[in-house]
């Protein structure tokens, strides 16, 4: 089933002085056939937490609705809304149980994870294997990630502003476009602050040769 095929992904995720963003294409691959124009990639979780993925659609799809039930489920046990320290450490230990599954082939699903709570913004690596690293600059995962690095690695500052850093994350994932097969047919750029998240781009490319 096309749920289960591997998808190629370039997603791109930087802290700013103001916030948080997160930017993926929107192209799911099966080898070199192209099997969705449309892939949504950046997905809100709650009204706090945001994620991107790359990996395999099917366990990235399932893990993203468990993530979704255990954090409602700990605001409702606790009364209070989960730190996103919590909120990765629980995705964390979501992808840990999956690749140390010995009776069923492991997922393969990275994450990367932003969001908001009451110390401020945030964003987290959140590895297949289940490590889970705070981020206090860049990141970028999928196939199209070295294109993106090399962008990210010329032109990101500490002090970049959201508005200066949308431009950034399009350069970013744009220059993968060009280059990565895998990557492609348009971009999602979400960005966190204190207050929202909020989709900040959509834009859907077609290229015809």
């Amino acid at each position: 089933m096309e749920e289960q095929l591997k998808t190629g992904t370039t997603t791109v995720g930087i802290v700013c002085k103001d916030g948080v963003i997160l930017a993926a294409d929107k192209r799911a691959t099966a080898g070199t056939m192209i099997v969705d124009k449309r892939a949504e990639k950046v997905h809100l979780i709650s009204d706090d937490v945001a994620v991107t993925i790359a990996g395999t659609v099917s366990d990235a799809q399932l893990l993203i609705k468990l993530i979704r039930a255990e954090l409602k489920l700990k605001e409702v046990r606790t009364s209070k809304r989960p730190t996103m320290k919590e909120s990765a450490n629980l995705l964390g230990g979501l992808l840990y149980s999956s690749i140390r599954r010995m009776s069923m082939i492991p997922g393969i699903a990275h994450f990367l994870m932003g969001g908001k709570d009451y110390l401020g913004t945030h964003l987290y690596d959140l590895f297949p294997d289940g490590s889970v690293t705070k981020v206090r600059d860049f990141i970028s995962s999928g196939s199209g990630s070295v294109f993106a690095y090399g962008v990210l690695e010329s032109h990101y500052t500490p002090e970049i502003t959201l508005e200066e850093g949308i431009p950034l994350v399009v350069k970013a994932v744009n220059t993968a476009l060009q280059r990565d097969s895998a990557s492609g047919n348009g971009i999602d750029v979400v960005t966190i602050t204190n207050k929202e998240i909020k989709l900040a781009l959509h834009k859907e490319v077609n290229v015809q040769l």
